[in-house]
C-alpha cells in the first residue's frame, strides 16, 4: 500500500545558520526521497518545505530535532501545507 503524499512546512530555530544546516536538511531529505526546498531565513532560523510519503516525513522531523553536530535546535515549528508544484528532488536556496 502505498503512502500518502503531505507536504509540510518546517521554521527550525536556534543555532541553525553557519552550522551546515542546509546541507544536512538535503542530504536527510534525499535519504528519504523527499521533494522541497531549504532557505536561510533574515531573522536566523531556517525554513524547509517538503513533499513525501507521512512514514518518511516522519523520519525526516526527528532527524530535523537532533541536526549537525554543530547545530543547536531551540525549536521545530511545524505547519502543513498546500501541496505545492515541489517534485523534482530537493534544493538548497541562497
Amino acid at each position: 500500500m502505498k503512502s500518502t503524499r503531505v507536504s509540510r512546512r518546517y521554521v527550525i530555530r536556534g543555532r541553525v545558520q553557519g552550522v551546515g544546516f542546509r546541507i544536512y536538511v538535503q542530504m536527510v531529505a534525499q535519504r528519504e526521497g523527499l521533494d522541497g526546498q531549504v532557505v536561510n531565513r533574515s531573522d536566523g532560523s531556517v525554513e524547509a518545505i517538503v513533499v513525501g510519503g507521512t512514514e518518511a516525513i516522519k523520519s525526516f522531523e526527528q532527524s530535523l530535532r537532533e541536526g549537525p553536530p554543530n547545530a543547536r535546535i531551540e525549536g521545530v515549528e511545524i505547519t502543513d501545507s498546500a501541496p505545492t508544484g515541489l517534485g523534482s528532488g530537493f534544493s538548497i536556496l541562497p
